[in-house]
């Protein structure tokens, strides 16, 4: 499966500062000091409908990683994978009568020209679930091997209990993981399993649904969490720099792909950090397909907003934070996109060299756009309201924005 085209990264004076990033398993800051190629997995979409902008601000946080990253002169080795067949794509493409292959291909292009739009940085491997069965059977078979995964009706389920470290990703106590693994995909209430917590790894084949050989699992379809352990393993290896996604992903989907990396490497922890980006809500309630409240990328950008102001709109919430997405949030990016170009249109201006140490600051500080974004803002004010002499700032300030934000002037 191939990717979208990368935009041009401009080249800063200087080099950037070392991230510091909040990981959801010590609920504490860290410093990442990769080698020379920082490794990030981003767990991607489920094709069954267009990019919206939870979505959005999701893969926004993780490509200020990537940017800051590329800042410091590290390579940056990105891997996103997407659940090209499951439940809901194929509850959805019943629902529409729609074929699940042609559902899938369909969105999964949309998504591509959402990301290209909006100026995110690519994975470098690009990997669907259904591309990714020959290297998931293997690992599969695997842990029922070692005992660690077991049969029941035909199904593998991987036993929670064969992980000594199960549970350090989201640290979440046994009741509150029961009731979201029910509501997040999981069947804690299906009787024979050992621990209502244990997760799917192959479904055997069910009547009507698409399914794959399973060598000795016989055919099936993979479960969700496996999916992921076995891209990030083939592309990353272990104890990768970050696991990235929305919040609620940390359980169970996280904490289960842990499991099973760990158990099948005698390794711990699968990641340096777990890093998971806030959720955004419309008319008070989480975005959600479920829910059907959603505002999609696509239906902006045919609308006629501009790209790079949805992108300011994202970029004016810290990653972490959940906040609501308003007409009053776009307004705001519409207009602040104005004032940046028209700053930026000037043949000369005020010295730029402090605004890119303040927004490579902000950004290492826990990816803290709002701050870079009132640094740029600062710097616009007066390059404004003063006749600056410096023929090199605007130019520095657009590639600044360009290479550390992802906003085109």
């Amino acid at each position: 499966m191939h990717a979208w085209p990368a935009s041009e990264v401009p080249a800063l004076p200087g080099k950037g500062r070392d991230l510091q990033i909040h990981d959801t398993a010590t609920q504490g800051t860290i410093t990442l000091a990769p080698g020379p190629v920082a490794r990030i997995y981003v767990c991607g979409i489920t094709p069954y409908d267009a990019t919206h902008i939870g979505h959005a601000a999701t893969y926004n946080a993780f490509d200020l990683v990537q940017r800051v990253w590329l800042d410091t002169k590290r390579q940056v080795l990105y891997v996103q994978n997407v659940t090209d067949v499951d439940d809901p794509l194929l509850e959805r493409a019943l629902r529409d009568n729609k074929d699940w292959t042609e559902l899938a291909e369909s969105e999964t292009a949309l998504f591509r020209e959402d990301m290209t739009a909006l100026r995110m940085l690519p994975p470098q491997h690009y990997i669907g679930a259904v591309e990714a069965i020959p290297g998931i059977v293997p690992l599969v078979e695997r842990l029922r091997d070692a005992g660690a995964a077991y049969e029941l009706d035909g199904d593998v389920y991987f036993s929670v209990e064969s992980d000594p470290n199960f549970g350090k990703v989201s640290n979440l106590d046994a009741e509150a993981m029961r009731l979201l693994s029910a509501e997040r995909g999981g069947d804690p209430d299906r009787a024979g399993k050992k621990n209502p917590l244990d997760p799917m790894l192959w479904m055997a084949a069910r009547p009507g649904e698409p399914s794959w050989d399973g060598a000795s699992l016989g055919r099936g379809r993979p479960g969700w969490h496996i999916e992921c352990v076995a891209i990030a393993l083939d592309h990353l290896g272990m104890t990768f720099d970050i696991q990235g996604g929305g919040s609620d992903l940390a359980f169970p989907h996280h904490e289960m792909g842990a499991s099973h990396a760990q158990v099948l490497t005698g390794e711990f922890p699968m990641a340096k950090a777990y890093v998971h980006a806030g959720m955004v809500a419309l008319h008070g309630e989480k975005m959600s397909k479920s829910k059907g409240n959603l505002v999609f990328v696509s239906a902006l950008r045919r609308a006629g907003v501009d790209p790079a102001a949805i992108r300011l709109a994202l970029l004016s919430h810290h990653y972490r934070a959940d906040w609501e997405w308003t007409d009053d949030v776009l307004a705001e990016a519409v207009a602040r996109l104005e004032r940046w170009r028209a700053a930026v249109s000037r043949p000369d201006g005020i010295a730029a060299d402090a605004l890119v140490e303040e927004v490579r600051e902000a950004l290492a500080n826990d990816l803290d756009a709002p701050a870079a974004l009132a640094a740029v803002d600062r710097w616009v004010e007066l390059q404004i309201a003063t006749d600056g002499d410096d023929e090199s700032a605007p130019g520095l300030v657009s590639r600044t924005v360009d290479a550390l934000l992802g906003v085109a002037l």
